[in-house]
C-alpha cells in the first residue's frame, strides 16, 4: 500500500511538473526572416524608357514673318542633338545649325536641348513623332497647334 502511495505520488507530481509553466532564465532566441517584396518594382512607363526616341525629326512650323521654319531634330542615344533650322521665304540657304547636349525632364516625356540660341529648346516625345513646345514648356494650343509636330523620318 506504501508502494503504491509513492507510485500515486510520483504520478501527481509528475503531472503537475508537466502541466506548469516553464521558467526559464536562459533568452530564447528567436530567428526573424527579413521579408522582401516578391514583385520589383519598375520605372513608370514614359517616354524615355518605352519609345524608340532616338532619330531624325522633321517638319515645316509656323512662322509670324516668312512662310515657315523647316526644322530637323536629331537625337542621338549618348544624348546629344543636331537641330537645324531654314527660315523659309527669307534666304533659303541660310541654314542654322545647332549641337549639343540635352536632357530629359523628370517625368521623361520631354526633352531639353542644353545651350541652344534662336530655335526651340523643348519637345515633347511620342510615337515616330515630338511636339515643339512653348518657351515654358508647355504645349502649344490654338488653331495652329497641328502644326508644331515634328514626324520621325
Amino acid at each position: 500500500m506504501i508502494n503504491s502511495k509513492i507510485i500515486l505520488l510520483g504520478f501527481i507530481i509528475c503531472l503537475f511538473t508537466a502541466c506548469s509553466e516553464k521558467n526559464t532564465s536562459s533568452q530564447e532566441t528567436v530567428e526573424t526572416e527579413e521579408i522582401t517584396p516578391a514583385t520589383t518594382l519598375h520605372e513608370a512607363d514614359n517616354s524615355m524608357t518605352s519609345l524608340d526616341w532616338n532619330g531624325t525629326y522633321s517638319g515645316i512650323v509656323p512662322c509670324a514673318d516668312c512662310t515657315g521654319i523647316e526644322t530637323t531634330l536629331t537625337l542621338n542615344r549618348d544624348m546629344t542633338y543636331r537641330i537645324v533650322t531654314n527660315y523659309l521665304g527669307r534666304n533659303d540657304a541660310l541654314e542654322e545649325t545647332f549641337n549639343g547636349t540635352f536632357h530629359w525632364d523628370e517625368t521623361g516625356s520631354k526633352v531639353i536641348l542644353v545651350d541652344v540660341k534662336y530655335a526651340p529648346s523643348q519637345f515633347k516625345v511620342g510615337e515616330d513623332k515630338i511636339w515643339q513646345l512653348d518657351r515654358s514648356g508647355q504645349m502649344i494650343t490654338g488653331d495652329l497647334a497641328d502644326h508644331y509636330i515634328l514626324h520621325k523620318k
